[in-house]
């Protein structure tokens, strides 16, 4: 029991100096009442200060809560000054170029960004308004700013906030100008960050500039130039942003490009941070996109199209049976290879990329057609540095619906100009009497049905992740699908990911890099004899669902 009281007690006083040096009342006031219910709420407070959030290459991203070990205005300003000093301690000139999405926080967060910058002495451009996180990429290649910084949980939980870091081409180089930050760049602003006094002498200037909407205007204009200006446009699209930031600018440009107006989900339209009516405002999950599919049933229409709420993700759901009454979400390999299809049909030649959790398919298509080809790490940090300059990047993707296809547009994956370049495409088919699900089964009967899905467990414990990796490694199994398993590779400690082959299948074990979540990414390849496209899927499909039931034993979960 002393044990405990001491525990208390140092808590107690890690919560006092926290609070004395907290600069918003909100929260300051949040931490009180939790202090005011000591001792039941002990577990409660020591999480708070269970330590700091951890600044990497996806910079932070944590409950919106007062403490450390959260989002808030008070790691907000320490994260701004210990970015801004490294900027400065690295030589980067011009100006920080900050964005925001409609998250609660968003905005205060990204104007006291501004104002740590300012009160360094370096010019501040703050996004007009809420908008989406490749608006932001954009915005630091165009602006030639020395960084970017997104203010965005992306797709997680309402209660959920974030911070993402871009760099310009001073510091970012040819390749990452524009791109998410890698390392060693997380390592020094973490330890920057760490380095900074306490909140209460970190100057704070003007408010920074408010950038025009010239600035939309123009990420707009270079986004339609992605697609051929002279395509066909008979299309009918239903669309949601799931309460996010991406309908206002994905309209624009469907406009301008000479798409008729997409049909949006009426309570999905507009951003609301609670995201009232999905579970989980992530297109990929059970669900998000239900009220998508109806109003897609109810206007008849061709394709239907749902961003992630920052809009740098890209959904898209297509009919499916004989009567087209039925919906199917594509998986992000299969927009992915289509996209990528495209692009070689349109002869834009360079380098192709993906990741090694990726399907295999984009590399055989490569391969039988004379394109270099690359695979990274996960992330798009990876993938627009894929090749390391080898050859010109002119398209990537990564299986959770992330597309870059415009590198020179936006260096990072991008919802709105996927969006544009599905729609094209699925225009041109629609001509020709065809479907998108048409273009997949002539490239099955190609290369092979390379059927993937997922085994994904949520955790509330972090130990049962580490113990399964740990299991996997010291437990490989022998055989997978009743074939030898004749390749595994370990990537650490490079990278805590288990990769094992056999001659059909792979798998890509590795726990995800921002939710509590182990991952076992799955593929098989079934080769389609006599063009029987249909019977090769229903092969391919039972063999990826056996897979899954031995891969979740191997793993214990």
């Amino acid at each position: 029991m002393a044990a405990d009281t001491t525990d208390i007690d140092d808590i107690r006083e890690q919560a006092r100096r926290w609070l004395a040096d907290d600069p918003d009342p909100a929260s300051r006031d949040e931490l009180t009442a939790v202090l005011d219910r000591l001792p039941a709420s002990a577990p409660e407070l020591a999480d708070r200060f269970a330590g700091p959030l951890t600044f990497g290459t996806a910079g932070l991203r944590g409950p919106l809560r007062a403490g450390p070990n959260g989002m808030n205005l008070a790691v907000v300003t320490q994260a701004a000054a210990g970015l801004v000093g490294w900027l400065a301690a690295q030589g980067g000139t011009g100006p920080l170029v900050i964005g925001y999405d409609a998250r609660h926080g968003s905005r205060q967060f990204a104007e006291r960004t501004a104002q740590v910058a300012t009160g360094a002495g370096r010019p501040a451009l703050l996004l007009p308004r809420p908008l989406p996180t490749p608006v932001l990429a954009y915005a630091v290649r165009q602006l030639g700013a020395v960084a970017g910084v997104m203010v965005t949980a992306s797709h997680n939980p309402p209660q959920d906030n974030g911070y993402k870091v871009y760099l310009g081409a001073e510091l970012g180089g040819e390749l990452g100008a524009g791109a998410q930050i890698v390392p060693p760049a997380d390592a020094g602003i973490e330890a920057a960050i760490r380095a900074v006094g306490p909140l209460t002498q970190v100057p704070l200037g003007r408010p920074g500039e408010v950038l025009g909407d010239d600035l939309v205007a123009a990420y707009v204009e270079r986004a339609t130039a992605v697609i051929d200006p002279d395509g066909p446009r008979d299309l009918s699209v239903a669309y949601t942003p799931l309460h996010g930031v991406g309908a206002a600018v994905l309209t624009a440009a469907f406009v301008r490009a000479g798409f008729p107006i997409p049909g949006v989900v009426p309570d999905q339209a507009e951003p609301d941070p609670e995201f009232p009516t999905v579970s989980f405002p992530n297109p990929e999950e059970p669900g998000a996109v239900d009220r998508l599919i109806a109003l897609a049933d109810a206007t008849g229409a061709d394709l239907a199209i749902a961003n992630d709420p920052d809009a740098d993700r890209c959904a898209v759901v297509v009919r499916e049976g004989e009567d087209g009454r039925g919906w199917r979400m594509l998986r992000g390999d299969e927009v992915g290879v289509l996209l990528a299809d495209h692009l070689m049909r349109r002869r834009v030649t360079g380098l192709y990329a993906t990741t090694i959790v990726s399907s295999s398919l984009l590399r055989a298509m490569c391969a039988a057609r004379g394109l270099p080809y690359d695979e990274t790490l996960t992330g798009f940090k990876w993938i627009v540095r894929a090749g390391g300059g080898s050859a010109p990047l002119v398209f990537g993707y990564e299986e959770a619906l992330g597309y870059c296809v415009a590198p020179e547009h936006v260096r990072d994956k991008d919802g709105i100009t996927a969006a544009l370049t599905v729609a094209e495409l699925a225009a041109g088919l629609k001509a020709q009497g065809r479907t998108l699900t048409d273009r997949l089964d002539e490239l099955a009967a190609e290369f092979g049905v390379h059927h993937t899905d997922q085994l994904s467990a949520r955790v509330d414990d972090l130990r049962i992740i580490a113990d399964a990796m740990t299991r996997i490694r010291a437990a490989t199994p022998a055989t997978l699908l009743g074939q030898p398993v004749d390749s595994v590779r370990d990537l650490l400690p490079e990278s805590d990911v288990v990769i094992l082959r056999t001659a059909k299948a792979r798998v890509v074990i590795r726990p995800s890099g921002t939710e509590p979540k182990l991952k076992a990414y799955l593929e098989v390849v079934e080769p389609v004899p006599n063009g029987d496209v249909a019977a090769a899927r229903t092969r391919a499909g039972a063999a990826v669902a056996q897979l899954r039931a031995e891969i979740a034993a191997a793993l214990g979960i």
